[in-house]
Formats: C-alpha cells, sequence, structure tokens
C-alpha cells in the first residue's frame, strides 16, 4: 500500500460507539491524520465512557461532536453539515446496538442522523462479544446494511475483554486505515479516462399514452457508472427509462428512445476510453407512431414494427482506441448466443446472464453473470451484488488498458 498520498485532504467522519474497543480509535484518528486525512470525530454517549473527548480533539486539531443539541462547531445544522463535507465515514468500533440501528435506519444521535443523512461512503468496523456478532439477528442486519452498500469490515478473531475466545475483535488500527487506504487509492485507477456508460431500458412510443418496453432498471449500468466514478473517471451515463436518480458524481443524459441514446452515444464516443454498454435497448420500433391516443375498439390491434439501428454494431465499426463492452441478457444458449455478439459487433469482452436464474434478472440488486473474452476465455462469477460485478468488469477494463500501455512501451 502506498504512503498515504491517497487520503492527502480526505475529510473522514470516524464515529466512535461505546464498546471496549473505542481506546483503538486513538490510534485510528491518529494513523488517519498522519495520512493526511481531516478526521471530525463523532463520539456517542456511551463511547465517553471509555475515551475522553479532549483526546480525540488534540489528535485531530478539530472539534468533537458528542450529541444533538450542544454548541455548533461548524454551520446551523451540523449532522447535515458533517454529512455533506464527508468523503468517507468509518465507524470504528461499531456495537451491536449501532449496527441494529442503522438497519432499520434510526437516527436517535449525532453518529446515526450524520449516517443517515450522508452520501459517502460508510465503513463499519464491527467490534462485540464472539455470541453477539454470531447472533443472527446481528447477521441480519449487517446483511441489510451491506446490501444497502455500506463496507463492512470484518472483526478479527483472538482473546476478547469479556474473557473468551472468538470472532468479535476489532481489527489492528493499522488494518482499519489500510483498507481506508486502499479505498482513496482505488478510486485513482481511473484518473484521466472518460467512461461511457449505457443503463436502463429504451422504450418504443406507440401513441402519446401507450409505448413498448423492457423490464430493465437500469441497475446494472448505473452500478458501473458509480463504480467508475469512484476510481476517478470523468462518467458520462446515458440512462434510459429508469427510476434511477441522476448520477451525482457524473454527467447523467436522460434519453428514452433508441434514437435518442444513438444520438447521445454517438455524441460522446470519439473521445471515450471505453463504452460500456448495459442499456437494454429496444430492438425495433413503431413504423407509424399515431398523433393521438389510439381508442380501443371491438377488432383485434396489430402493429408495424421496423428495426431500430444497432448501436453496439455501429460502435465496434467506429472505434479505434476505445475499450467496447457488451451485455447479453438472454434466456436460452447463453455462451452460443454470447459469443456471437461478441465477435459480430467487435467487443473486448461481453458480461452474459440468464435472465430465467434467480437472482440473475432485471430489476433485482444482484446478478450472475459469465465475462467471455476476445481471446477465448470465459470467467463464470456466481451471483454477487451488481455493485461487486461492476467491480468485476471494471477490473478487467483496467487491465486492457494495462495491457495496451504496456505493449506501447
Amino acid at each position: 500500500m502506498s504512503s498515504g498520498h491517497c487520503m492527502t485532504g480526505k475529510k473522514i467522519i470516524l464515529g466512535v460507539t461505546g464498546g471496549i474497543a473505542a481506546y483503538k480509535a486513538v490510534e485510528v484518528a491518529s494513523r488517519l491524520r498522519k495520512a493526511g486525512a481531516e478526521v471530525h470525530v463523532i463520539m456517542t454517549r456511551a463511547a465517553q465512557e471509555f475515551v475522553t473527548e479532549l483526546t480525540f480533539r488534540e489528535i485531530t486539531g478539530n472539534p468533537v461532536n458528542t450529541g444533538m443539541w450542544g454548541k455548533v462547531a461548524h454551520w446551523n445544522v451540523e449532522h447535515i453539515a458533517l454529512a455533506q463535507m464527508a468523503d468517507l465515514v468509518l465507524v470504528a468500533p461499531a456495537t451491536a446496538n449501532l449496527i441494529a440501528k442503522l438497519s432499520i435506519g434510526m437516527a436517535d444521535d449525532m453518529l446515526t442522523t450524520t449516517i443517515l443523512a450522508t452520501r459517502a461512503p460508510v465503513f463499519l468496523a464491527p467490534a462485540m462479544n464472539s455470541n453477539m456478532f454470531s447472533n443472527p439477528v446481528t447477521q441480519k442486519n449487517l446483511e441489510t446494511l451491506r446490501a444497502q452498500g455500506m463496507e463492512i469490515i470484518p472483526p478479527a478473531s483472538g482473546h476478547l475483554a469479556c474473557g473468551v475466545d472468538g470472532v468479535g475483535r476489532l481489527p489492528e488500527p493499522v488494518d482499519i486505515v489500510a483498507r481506508v487506504e486502499e479505498y482513496f487509492c482505488q478510486g485513482q485507477s481511473l484518473k484521466g479516462r472518460k467512461i461511457l456508460v449505457t443503463a436502463g431500458g429504451t422504450i418504443a412510443p406507440i401513441d402519446p399514452v401507450r409505448f413498448i418496453g423492457n423490464r430493465s432498471s437500469g441497475k446494472m449500468g448505473y452500478a458501473v457508472a458509480e463504480e467508475a466514478a469512484r476510481r476517478g473517471a470523468e462518467v458520462v451515463l446515458v440512462l434510459g427509462v429508469s427510476a434511477l436518480p441522476d448520477l451525482g458524481n457524473a454527467r447523467t443524459i436522460r434519453v428514452e428512445t433508441t434514437e435518442e441514446m444513438r444520438q447521445a452515444v454517438l455524441q460522446e464516443f470519439s473521445d471515450s476510453d471505453a463504452v460500456i454498454k448495459a442499456a437494454a435497448v429496444a430492438d425495433y420500433r413503431v413504423k407509424q407512431v399515431a398523433g393521438q391516443k389510439i381508442k380501443k375498439s371491438d377488432d383485434d390491434w396489430s402493429i408495424d414494427l421496423v428495426r431500430n439501428p444497432d448501436i453496439l454494431y455501429e460502435l465496434g465499426q467506429k472505434k479505434e482506441h476505445q475499450v467496447l463492452v457488451g451485455f447479453a441478457a438472454e434466456t436460452q444458449n447463453l455462451m452460443e448466443y454470447a459469443k456471437k455478439k461478441l465477435a459480430k459487433k467487435n467487443l473486448d469482452f461481453i458480461v452474459a446472464n440468464d435472465v430465467t436464474m434467480p437472482g440473475a434478472g432485471f430489476q433485482g440488486e444482484t446478478n450472475i453473470a459469465r465475462l467471455v473474452f476476445r481471446d477465448g476465455r470465459a470467467e463464470e462469477h456466481p451471483m454477487m451484488k451488481k455493485s461487486e460485478l461492476a467491480c468485476v468488469i471494471l477490473d478487467h477494463l483496467e487491465g486492457i488498458f494495462r495491457e495496451r500501455c504496456a505493449r506501447v512501451e
């Protein structure tokens, strides 16, 4: 790991809760500060029974937040100020009580309120009695928080303060800080790259009321765009019909039809370093769109459809330096269709999934994928969160970038 330059100037909220491991949070704060981070500590009332506010104030050089009703150190609404300023929130130690409160969205003190209000990544380092940690309720709460995108730093095994040996020790401060540093260093791995991502479905209007569409939620492409932005890339997200919000650290272009998506993609393509085409594009459009709502009658109704342009094929013919990644959502003959699409559309690799498999379809939070490459290699990945699959995809993208740089050198 690097010497800490990745954390220089980063604003980190360090939450300290009431466990015996709170004393280790002092070293965590010290190491974060030495790595160049600006550290703001929030202590729960119970944490103050173990470590003093003065200790953290002296180590961080910043006021320590201990309650909702004390003197304001920054702006008028303190928890919102802290939530907005944070580049990352780290809770070490995170007690079973705090984990339970976060899992149900409770906001009854400064720390839980700040976490609920922030859009920064949240890292939790659980520390507790081993029976408490292994209790199904605690494990379910942790799984809930993982599903919400929080990072859980696994506790260590060893002798606990309660006198038993088991899982539940707070990891050593050096390991906690190394994990945070890894996060920020990884955030530089795509710096200087422009990544164009498409997500969501496109529609084919029938009349001003009706349209033909598909079940895509946009979550997979959105996760890829989010991860690429976290790694420092300039991200352009071309988002089809989706309930997802604009991506805060990227430029979001909203479209509805396939032609609108095509125009947006071609506009951004020439100076992009990579295109990740995760959108579920409508392959056909209505030949004649009605200007007014078509009224229901007793007769059967037929609609003439015509082919839409194949955006991915067009990009494959135009590409020069760009890395081109496609998706294949199939219901049968997965590998056969994926390999054909890879070759026909001149892709660098393709992400294929069988949408009939539980955990791999549209709308959900997980996916099951096979990655197929130009050289014939294939990787099978078990069910994982879409955010995790996004990391796999971008790791391979970075590998292609590195190979190309090596060939040039």
